[in-house]
């Protein structure tokens, strides 16, 4: 039989936010891979994977998580944690990597499934869906994220400011994820567009040390680099205005 990856979306935090079919895939595998920073500590996705299995079948994988600028330093970490995983499958068959949010949004385990799937062949890889920071955080501040034919807009701030400000100023609801270390310039972007008011920011959702508040509390601070922004257009005409 082929080696299964299965990247499983646990969600931001919150572990009640993991769904039935992601906990499910977790307790199939035979070994559950979180990822953790070099420094070690546990992180998000391993604390939320704890409260559904057992810690003896849980895997930490170091990964460069926290590194932008030493592109060998952060290549040379991917080649062996793919090495990793790549080991493990070939002696359990089955391995569940845990990530927060969704798999397929900006996540690490994009970047795993590539290196693995060099590494052993004929690998079969799926994905579980997982709750998004952006829908935590509007579920827990009352944005609406979309109305009628309004788009969306999703940015990483680490991209740089100019990226999310070219958002701001087109229709729709823009998020911006990552965005603490710039809070500051996000602050700035926000006023020039006219979204500042409007505009809601979360970090830690679901966890003891949770905070979401209004944008126009932001000032110029650096927030914890998780931290989500929510900025919804003006909407005007009423219910069904923009259908």
């Amino acid at each position: 039989m082929n080696s299964r990856l299965t990247g499983v979306g646990v969600g931001p935090g919150d572990p009640e936010l993991v769904t039935v079919k992601g906990v499910n895939a977790l307790r199939a595998a035979e070994v559950v891979v979180v990822p953790v920073m070099d420094t070690g500590e546990r992180g998000r996705a391993e604390a939320t994977v704890l409260h559904y299995v057992p810690a003896e079948k849980v895997v930490r994988v170091v990964f460069a998580l926290n590194e932008r600028t030493d592109r060998k330093r952060r290549e040379t970490a991917w080649d062996a944690a793919g090495e990793r995983v790549a080991g493990l499958l070939r002696e359990r068959g089955s391995v569940a990597f845990a990530t927060i949010g969704d798999p397929n949004v900006y996540s690490t385990f994009t970047y795993l499934a590539q290196t693995v799937g060099e590494l052993v062949p004929g690998l079969v890889v799926e994905t579980v869906p997982g709750i998004t920071a952006m829908q935590d955080l509007a579920a827990r501040s009352g944005a609406v994220l979309t109305e009628g034919t309004e788009p969306l807009t999703l940015v990483p701030v680490t991209a740089g400011s100019a990226v999310l400000k070219e958002a701001l100023a087109g229709p729709g609801t823009v998020v911006a994820y990552k965005f603490g270390r710039r809070a500051g310039e996000v602050a700035e972007a926000l006023r020039e567009t006219g979204r500042l008011d409007d505009a809601v920011w979360g970090s830690a959702l679901g966890l003891p040390e949770e905070s979401v508040r209004s944008a126009a509390e932001m000032d110029g601070t650096p927030l914890p680099y998780l931290s989500t922004l929510i900025a919804p257009p003006r909407r005007a005409g009423g219910r069904g205005g923009k259908l």
